[in-house]
């Protein structure tokens, strides 16, 4: 039988401090029962001499103090998860919304995972395919990795990240891959449209959904990326499949951080964030990866929206820092009408050598990644210089670059929402592209690949 207190000393926010308690620890579940009988849970924040911080879920709203009862599970929030939670749309608690079956679990997780050993770890080397080729061909994406997507207010990462979920494949072999999508802090009208599209597109089948509104408890934001990520470790260390976690949006996350942390009257960080709001978002994002001698994998791509377009705010700052790379949209792109907007200048994949070449990809990805970026960026040096002093000032040749680098925004980076690039028509694509320039600027390419790939009657 478990204990029932009636010593609720204060309310503050989603906030509720508990007098005169025993045995109580950190993260334990907690069990509210109002006056009228309705039952409220929340977690312990932090237990000391007798006192316990009680952070609800469902908010304190209604909550009278002197009549309703405590109770401490002596648990901490686990999910029980199963493979029949693949095609299945769920709250960010995990509760089923898409009106079928309840889950029957196989087992029952504690969603803050476990720490993986380090030397545990096996290092990503596997080429994951987006159909994308501003990312496939110039930041690719390597099984195990974390690239997350920076955008900003109003640039179309919804659409992205719904492309890049149906899209996404690993490339020879058969093993199992799964879709682990947790939307946090989203309009009703995003989450329809996330739903929508994996039906219509029949990428459900293979994807787990994660949805939190706008209008759900912030205390539900904090749960739902780990309630995902608890989903694919299950799916990929116990089912051997290759997973692909992606999480939209980062940013709203870290607001949910930032309002428990003003009602817990801790010392603002950075712009107000919690000076813990590294370590909380390492705890996330170190969540992917391989382990030795296990077939499964995590790959992971949180997207985030930079506030005004400022890389150097808190979030995408600290997100930098821990993960492997980032993938920046462009509004000016986004401007011109170019879809997907990514920045190719400015955007890194630090994995991307160990996932691309023979074998893997195709033998001449590296020098043509490598060229491409070249010769896109002389043309922008050409065309700021045309701003200034007017294209008749421009050399022929770098008239030239000028002219590939509209052609590389206009055909290779601007593609349709679902138009599915393989990386060998992405590779082809960007030689195509190289033919226009003199091949006395294909310095980055060997003589045998511009033999064998760049087309004999368009080169110069």
């Amino acid at each position: 039988m478990l204990k029932e207190y009636m010593t609720i000393a204060e309310v503050t926010g989603p906030l509720m401090l508990v007098n005169e308690v025993e045995e109580v620890s950190y993260d334990e579940l907690v069990e509210v029962e109002l006056s009228n009988g309705e039952l409220r849970r929340g977690k312990v924040l932090e237990a000391a001499q007798g006192r316990a911080l009680v952070q609800l879920f469902e908010g304190t709203t209604g909550l009278d103090v002197t009549s309703s009862k405590v109770r401490f599970l002596g648990k901490v929030i686990e999910l029980g998860v199963s493979v029949d939670m693949l095609g299945r749309v769920f709250d960010g608690f995990g509760r089923p919304i898409d009106k079928g079956p309840g889950i029957i679990p196989e087992v029952r997780l504690d969603i803050n995972g476990n720490p993986l050993n380090p030397y545990a770890r096996a290092y990503p080397s596997e080429f994951i395919q987006t159909g994308i080729s501003a990312i496939d061909c110039q930041n690719p994406l390597v099984r195990g990795q974390k690239l997350p997507i920076f955008s900003g207010s109003g640039l179309p990462h919804p659409r992205m990240a719904a492309q890049i979920a149906r899209q996404a494949k690993v490339r020879g072999t058969d093993e199992k891959f799964a879709v682990v999508f947790a939307a946090m802090g989203i309009t009703f009208e995003e989450a329809d449209y996330f739903v929508s599209d994996f039906r219509r597109t029949g990428a459900i089948e293979r994807a787990v959904l994660f949805m939190n509104l706008a209008n759900d408890p912030v205390i539900e934001r904090i749960a739902t990326p780990r309630m995902a990520l608890t989903v694919a470790e299950f799916l990929a260390f116990e089912k051997g499949m290759h997973v692909l976690v992606i999480l939209t949006d980062m940013t709203n996350y870290c607001e949910a951080l930032r309002e428990v942390s003003a009602a817990r009257k801790e010392v603002p960080g950075r712009r107000g964030y919690p000076g813990y709001m590294y370590t909380d978002l390492a705890m996330i994002y170190e969540r992917a990866g391989r382990i030795q001698g296990k077939p499964g994998s995590i790959t992971q791509m949180p997207i985030l929206t930079m506030p005004e377009d400022d890389k150097t705010h808190p979030i995408p700052d600290l997100t930098g820092y821990i993960t492997e790379g980032q993938i920046i949209l462009s509004r000016e792109l986004h401007n011109k009408g170019i879809y997907p907007p990514v920045n190719v200048s400015m955007s890194l994949s630090r994995l991307k050598d160990k996932g691309i070449g023979k074998g893997k990809t195709r033998e001449d990805h590296s020098g043509v990644l490598n060229q491409l970026s070249a010769a896109y960026d002389r043309g922008k040096e050409a065309r700021e210089l045309a701003v200034v002093l007017g294209e008749a000032a421009l050399t022929p040749v770098d008239k030239k670059f000028l002219k590939f680098a509209d052609e590389f925004e206009k055909q290779f980076v601007k593609q349709g929402e679902n138009e599915d690039r393989s990386i060998e028509q992405t590779l082809d694509l960007g030689w195509k592209l190289m033919a226009t320039l003199p091949r006395t600027e294909l310095k980055r390419l060997s003589d045998e690949q511009i033999r064998k790939y760049l087309p004999a009657e368009e080169g110069v």
